[in-house]
């Protein structure tokens, strides 16, 4: 996988606090230009497409896909720039998918602001939804490759078959960590991989090399969904960005309830069934619930899961020759499970 192989092994749990900062420095120039082109195709003549899709994706998020496309491509010195409609495309689906996901949920709090739905409404969410996605569509259609339409659709239906396969684990307190894994592989890390994978054949560089990428994506994916769901119980609204335990409340069986329910008592047992089932929601069953969490090892184990996650897309890395981009991927890895802390 060409260039001088890093005698180095990263770790992902060594050293300073990790960031994201040297990843928004490396993409920065290329970020504006993908930009450019999310602002100038999210308009259109009817008023509430620009004003309802501007709302989201002005809505502080990290970007952290399409920051995947542009990282991934700077690792194999692409010189080009199909990327930036690329990266688009993929905050495209990103915002598509959130934007369906928040009326799927009613959610109505998103990165600490009012969701479009709460706003505008369901039916008008939906329907930018599919503008967006319909727009992703456009952009890859413009770049020509088939292979990148073909890698790009593959991951957007199978972000819709994981949304489907939660939305019919939700409430089944008896979901295996199995079960909960293929959900967070196809709703979050199948783009993740994605985004990742179509740097190497815009850069066309050779299979070997696009599924390692494939695989840091979708392993960091993963890492990253885990310590969201093990969040959700254990930290802030300002550190979220959501409501704290909206997915206790709204039923959602992942991986720390998982194992928590597993190891409980029978009276332990009893209580996540009602819990999951929506009967015990009120803060006082979240702060029981939390500490069951706590004293049955399922929140550190769950984290310990990520970092697991995390060390495989470090891994996956290791064939390419070491620089800024190959430390800003290592280092976003690190930073995926450091949040939780």
């Amino acid at each position: 996988m060409g260039g001088n192989m890093s005698a180095t092994v990263h770790r992902i749990d060594a050293g300073s606090p990790p960031s994201l900062d040297p990843m928004l420095r490396l993409v920065a120039h290329d970020m504006n230009a993908v930009n450019s082109v999310i602002l100038d195709r999210m308009q259109s003549d009817v008023p509430l497409i620009p004003e309802l899709a501007g709302h989201l994706i002005a809505g502080g998020g990290k970007r952290m896909r399409p920051m995947l496309t542009l990282a991934c491509a700077r690792l194999l010195d692409y010189p080009g720039t199909r990327h930036h409609k690329l990266a688009a495309a993929v905050e495209f689906i990103h915002t598509a998918t959130l934007l369906h996901d928040d009326v799927v949920d009613g959610s109505d709090l998103r990165r600490g602001r009012r969701t479009a739905n709460i706003i505008w409404g369901n039916p008008a969410s939906v329907l930018v939804g599919d503008f967006l996605f319909s727009r992703s569509f456009e952009l890859m259609v413009e770049d020509g490759s088939l292979k990148v339409l073909r890698i790009l659709s593959n991951a957007s239906a199978v972000i819709a078959e994981g949304e489907v396969n939660q939305l019919t684990a939700q409430r089944q307190v008896n979901t295996t960590a199995e079960r909960y894994l293929d959900i967070i592989g196809a709703k979050t890390a199948a783009l993740f991989a994605a985004a990742c994978r179509i740097a190497a054949v815009v850069a066309e560089r050779p299979e070997a090399e696009e599924l390692a990428l494939d695989a840091y994506g979708r392993n960091l994916g993963i890492a990253f969904q885990l310590v969201d769901d093990a969040i959700d119980y254990s930290s802030d609204e300002a550190t979220m960005g959501k409501g704290v335990g909206d997915d206790f409340r709204d039923g959602k069986v992942t991986l720390p309830v998982i194992l928590a329910h597993a190891r409980g008592s029978a009276e332990d047992k009893i209580f996540w069934r009602d819990a999951m089932m929506g009967h015990r929601i009120s803060d006082a069953d979240l702060a029981h619930a939390t500490q069951l969490l706590r004293d049955t090892g399922a929140l550190d184990d769950a984290l310990a899961q990520a970092r697991h996650y995390a060390q495989r897309a470090v891994d996956a890395l290791g064939g390419f020759a070491s620089g800024a981009a190959k430390a800003a991927l290592t280092e976003a890895a690190a930073f995926a499970v450091a949040r939780a802390y």
